[in-house]
């Protein structure tokens, strides 16, 4: 119990020194009953990049820019609170082989490496930042967190979730949920993984949210208190 405590008060710290919201936010959930679990590494997957930009928006706007923008800010974050982190990209490069010439040759080198890179690292959890779209509904708005198959992932993104529509999902909160086994990333490493959906680029005015830096930074926060209100 000394131990959670004090992780608490170093997130609240970290997150009032650097000036970010959500200050009492970890004092005010209660302890998770997590078992065995402790990660040793987190790895911060920015989704995308490169060839692949993944979602774009109305303005042409591609996802992969906002993806590594909170990826570098949650890396910030976990950093300052002593935590090990590990990211699949820093910058807008793809992890590609010398080999691959065409842009499908280049998201399935990507892809492949990512997972070898994530299965490398021991003790790891897997916490993979994505932008969403849905065309046909461009109403449709908000932050949801999904999960692979291996344990304590679910407990871990519904712990996401919870910070997601507390600071985010005002009055339009989400439920975590499995994500299809067609995701090749979340569906072959080794480790937990949660992906998250931080909003949708189809949504014009979420759209231009997502691109501001203070929204980024809530976002990042927001994950971050997920994954350590769940840490314990």
């Amino acid at each position: 119990m000394i131990v959670i405590i004090r992780k608490r008060h170093l997130a609240v710290a970290a997150l009032a020194l650097c000036g970010f919201g959500l200050i009492a936010y970890l004092l005010w959930q209660p302890v998770q009953e997590t078992g065995a679990f402790a990660a040793d590494t987190v790895v911060l997957d920015a989704g995308h990049g490169g060839a692949d930009g993944g979602a774009v928006a109305a303005d042409g706007t591609a996802e992969s820019s906002i993806n590594l923008a909170i990826t570098i800010k949650a890396r910030d974050i976990l950093l300052f609170l002593g935590h090990d982190v590990t990211l699949t990209r820093a910058d807008e490069q793809g992890l590609y082989n010398d080999d691959s010439d065409t842009i499908r040759q280049k998201k399935v080198a990507d892809t492949h490496n990512r997972v070898a890179l994530i299965n490398s690292v021991d003790g790891a959890v897997l916490l993979s930042i994505h932008q969403n779209a849905l065309p046909s509904s461009p109403r449709t708005h908000g932050a949801q967190a999904f999960y692979n198959s291996v344990a304590p992932a679910r407990d871990l993104a519904r712990s996401i979730q919870q910070a997601l529509n507390d600071a985010i999902n005002v009055d339009n909160a989400k439920t975590a949920a499995a994500i299809p086994g067609s995701v090749y990333i979340m569906a072959n490493v080794d480790c937990p993984g949660v992906l998250v959906e931080c909003g949708f680029m189809s949504n014009p005015q979420e759209s231009a949210l997502l691109q501001t830096a203070e929204h980024q930074m809530k976002l990042a926060q927001a994950i971050v208190c997920g994954y350590l209100s769940y840490e314990g």
